[in-house]
């Protein structure tokens, strides 16, 4: 199993993941993880914190000669930032107090993380809660790609919308154009819009939210569970996307839009077996995003999450302070403008993570070799029953007990 730990605050002196379940003899190196770390510090709207910060994981365990031991990888990512933050972020009490934070901030973890743990300045709960998190994830991610690489499995994302701006992208986008594009989007009109939508809100004090889709490709059929509710596929990349800062809503496939439809316009139907090509059991349609009763079903994975604007305002909005419960105006520290573009390269990760875990569960293998025969030997049995190659599993012959 691909399972991961993440820790450090945002303003701290750095960021640890633990990465455990990776096959040994997997190829794998720190600049790799760093192309990773770089998409998701790129994007139009990013605040100065991008600037200050240049992410690069080390590699301090799981890993001789470029290639996984099988054993936990460990990897450290520095906040180069620490370096103006050392007393408000001390290990140790300081002599002279700092100063606490209980201008309260709607949108953020302020109030109810405060109540839950029983703190009294919201200093403990904006530094974990930040997103600074998610260059861990992405971190973790990268080590998840890397593996999904052995499979054949290729993760892109791109903007579908910033603010009201709508891009009109039909078929596949150019994948080129996006990782060009500051705001990662295939619409070259809409491209210039975003742009503008985000100059406009900056000046106004204010922020802009948006959607993302994320793509897998070639990812095989079977990897989920139809048996129970906390291994189908679908329910853990809608949790996966959700635990991204600033997500509040995931639709796999045509997702809502399919509701006010009829279910002959929707489901996607079976192709024969001439029409195939290299995979089998192909569809007309993929409207079902590559997923069907908790498991992949051999279509390209289709999901799109919707992030609502940045909840940290330079224009701070009426709040009220946790001493007095009077008005006040919020809290307010440096923060971007619209995070779209970087939340695509952080959905992918997640997805990464999820399809990971996905095919180790499905595969096994303590070495990357074992892994792939075993992917191998499943395919060769996902062709059509009863005709040439593998019989069905249940006519194999099995020993009575």
């Amino acid at each position: 199993m691909f399972r991961f730990l993440t820790a450090g605050e945002s303003h701290g002196p750095g960021l640890a993941i633990i990465v455990e379940g990776v096959p040994a003899g997997l190829p794998l190196n720190e600049e790799f993880i760093a192309r990773q770390l770089k998409r998701r510090q790129g994007g139009y709207g990013r605040g100065r914190r991008q600037k200050i910060e240049q992410d690069h994981a080390q590699i301090r365990s799981g890993v001789r000669h470029g290639r996984t031991l099988g054993s936990p990888i460990t990897l450290l990512i520095e906040n180069k930032d620490f370096v103006n933050w050392q007393d408000v972020m001390a290990l140790e009490e300081p002599e002279t107090p700092s100063v606490q934070v209980t201008r309260l901030r709607p949108g953020h973890a302020d109030l109810p993380g405060i109540l839950k743990y029983g703190f009294d300045d919201v200093r403990p709960i904006l530094e974990r809660a930040s997103a600074r998190e998610t260059a861990a994830r992405v971190a973790a991610g990268a080590v998840a790609r890397r593996l999904l690489e052995e499979f054949g499995i290729a993760i892109r994302s791109h903007t579908l919308a910033i603010g009201d701006v709508e891009a009109q992208i039909e078929g596949e986008p150019d994948w080129e154009a996006v990782e060009a594009s500051p705001v990662r989007c295939a619409d070259a009109d809409a491209e210039q819009k975003m742009i503008a939508a985000i100059d406009a809100a900056r000046s106004d004090g204010d922020s802009l939210g948006g959607i993302i889709e994320v793509r897998a490709a070639n990812v095989p059929i079977g990897l989920g569970s139809h048996v129970h509710w906390d291994r189908k596929i679908d329910g853990k990349i809608a949790q996966a996307i959700m635990s991204i800062n600033a997500v509040k809503g995931v639709e796999i496939g045509i997702g809502f839009s399919g509701a006010v439809k009829r279910g002959s316009q929707v489901h996607d139907i079976i192709l024969p077996i001439d029409q195939w090509g290299e995979r089998p059991w192909r569809r007309a349609t993929n409207r079902m995003g590559g997923t069907e009763g908790g498991m992949t079903n051999g279509e390209e994975i289709v999901v799109r999450a919707a992030l609502k604007p940045i909840a940290t305002l330079p224009r701070s909005l009426p709040s009220v302070d946790l001493r007095t419960g009077e008005e006040i105006p919020a809290h307010y520290e440096r923060s971007d403008v619209a995070v779209v573009p970087a939340a695509g390269v952080i959905g992918e990760a997640v997805i990464a993570i999820v399809l990971a875990d996905a095919c180790l569960e499905k595969f096994g293998g303590d070495h990357i070799v074992e892994t792939l025969r075993n992917c191998r030997a499943y395919l060769e049995t996902t062709g059509p029953r009863g005709g040439e190659g593998e019989p069905p599993i249940e006519n194999e012959e099995t020993t009575e007990v």
